[in-house]
């Protein structure tokens, strides 16, 4: 097998992904770790089982141009391409799955979900990024993906299987496992008494054997029964669960982590969005030097060129520009650092494609805290990571950048985190 797609999907869910999902989610990184590593093999057995179907092949090829891999965390809720996928690919036996993960690693079913969204997200989008850097064809990635079959069972966690987490065997298209068949990993000797007794094989399944010979005995396997009334149960847990919710109990994630926990993405400002959801609508940036961008509507790109080319930018003075913020939404650090993340550099890059194309425009960079933690290291810390991004931008046109700690923060710092948020951000605005 030329490449093994898990490597390249991991090297999408890093530790600052797992670190950043963990924050947002209120979960500890050990169980998201754990959760990842059983949806992981799922998704990608589910991917190569389901490539018949047009709607996987053409996410896959898409999501180059979608902006997945670059806003990972945002696939967590919502994102239609990816809520496609699944359906696609487990129909409706993703509440069975969404409730073995969240068994088996702790995180709770909404959390569960929420990374089976994530991950779908990084598989779609390194396969596809993969396909179109080889430029293959939907032949070529679908036999990519069927040639991972054989290695996918083998990295589920012992005592785990597909069947045990409710989505079957995907791998032969039947909904649970034929239990008269007896697995290749299993063992060589057969038992000579009349008890029946039971094997987990390497990849989790579970065979009862029983004495055939015995008129007495069940010739078929206990699980043809016990499996259906458990998923059954679990299926009914989960509705009752749902249902024990309020109306308004709805999980909406946005693009910022926690500050004290070393993420800083953008909450939107008064001038821009009141607030960033997960599930945005992709757009085409088109720039005057002929490059287009990938971005979303309503994002920072968008909206920068958008008042680049208004009479509002062209008639405003320096007193004007200095209240007209541009929140980065997809721009992240990793933890306790000023280095930024991998998935910030495609908003880095789409910055300096803009500044390429307004050759005359000028930036600052602000970063900004909350109130949460003492105020001389918010102000080093903001202004380290002003310069950061400065650094990354590595245009002459950036002609300054300043950290501004809490000084401009308005909510206090004993707040909830999700309401301390709309104060953690940074920003460019334009100078003349």
């Amino acid at each position: 097998m030329s490449l093994n797609v898990i490597d390249l999907i991991k090297g999408q869910l890093g530790p600052a992904l797992v670190s950043q999902s963990a924050n947002q989610l209120n979960e500890t990184e050990p169980a998201v770790s754990k959760a990842i590593s059983v949806l992981l093999p799922a998704v990608v057995s589910g991917l190569a089982d389901h490539t018949d179907k047009p709607g996987v092949l053409n996410a896959i090829t898409n999501a180059p141009t979608s902006g997945l891999l670059g806003n990972l965390i945002g696939a967590a809720t919502g994102n239609s391409m990816v809520a496609t996928i699944l359906s696609a690919i487990f129909g409706d036996r993703v509440p069975g799955l969404v409730n073995a993960v969240s068994e088996y690693s702790g995180v709770s079913n909404t959390s569960a979900n929420s990374l089976l969204y994530m991950v779908t997200g990084a598989a779609i989008g390194s396969i596809g990024k993969y396909a179109a850097d080889q430029n293959m064809d939907d032949s070529a990635v679908s036999t990519l993906l069927k040639d991972q079959k054989a290695m996918v069972t083998s990295l589920l966690p012992a005592g785990f299987s597909l069947a045990s987490m409710g989505v079957g065997n995907i791998a032969n298209g039947n909904e649970y496992p034929e239990n008269d068949k007896t697995s290749s990993t299993a063992s060589a000797t057969t038992p000579t008494s009349n008890d029946g007794h039971a094997e987990v094989t390497r990849a989790g399944n579970t065979h009862v054997h029983v004495d055939r010979n015995d008129p007495h005995k069940d010739t078929g396997s206990v699980w043809k029964w016990l499996l259906p009334l458990i998923l059954l149960a679990l299926a009914a847990w989960f509705l009752w669960k749902q249902c024990d919710k309020p109306a308004n109990d709805t999980t909406t994630m946005t693009d910022s982590t926690a500050y004290e926990n070393d993420s800083t993405a953008m909450a939107a400002s008064t001038d821009t969005m009141a607030n960033t959801t997960l599930d945005r609508e992709a757009t085409v940036v088109n720039l005057p030097d002929g490059q287009t961008l990938d971005a979303y509507r309503g994002g920072i790109e968008d909206q920068v060129v958008a008042f680049l080319n208004s009479d509002d930018y062209k008639n405003a003075t320096e007193a004007d520009l200095k209240d007209k913020w541009f929140n980065f939404d997809n721009l992240n650090f990793e933890f306790n650092s000023t280095k930024l993340t991998p998935e910030s550099q495609i908003q880095l890059n789409n910055i300096k494609s803009i500044l390429a194309a307004y050759p005359d425009a000028k930036i600052k960079i602000g970063a900004y805290t909350d109130k949460k933690g003492d105020d001389a290291s918010n102000k080093t810390l903001s202004q380290q990571r002003a310069q950061a991004v400065k650094a990354a931008l590595g245009s002459a046109q950036v002609i300054s950048a300043e950290g501004y700690g809490e000084e401009f923060a308005k909510v206090d710092e004993n707040a909830s985190d999700a309401d301390r948020e709309i104060d953690r951000k940074t920003a460019i605005r334009f100078t003349k």
